[in-house]
């Protein structure tokens, strides 16, 4: 599954914005949501092979982390798209700037 596909779910979303607060036990991020376990099992293991988090086995412990490989791929995909609109946008200002070639004549 690709990096957007997998966040578009809303409860995938909800996990990332909660570890980029800090690493988080898959205990923790299941006690946040009202769904089962499997479920948010389900959810993690969509992130962990979509390449936005790492999962760290501490004894009966499986620790998340959001994947900063994963989050530079976004980074450089919205590098990208400012660039394009940036430099569009910029055109489209100069074409509005320009005087309407109608005004001024009375006729």
């Amino acid at each position: 599954m690709d990096r957007f596909a997998a966040l578009a779910d809303p409860t995938r979303r909800s996990i990332v914005e909660m570890l980029g607060a800090r690493a988080l036990s898959a205990g923790e991020i299941g006690a946040s949501f009202s769904a089962s376990a499997p479920a948010i099992s389900q959810h993690l293991k969509v992130l962990r092979e979509a390449g936005l988090v790492t999962v760290e086995v501490r004894g009966q412990q499986r620790i998340y982390r959001l994947d900063p490989a994963g989050l530079d791929a976004f980074d450089a995909w919205l590098r990208r798209v400012r660039r394009f609109w940036s430099g569009h946008l910029d055109l489209l200002e100069q074409e509005l700037a320009k005087p309407d070639p109608g005004e001024g004549d009375t006729r």
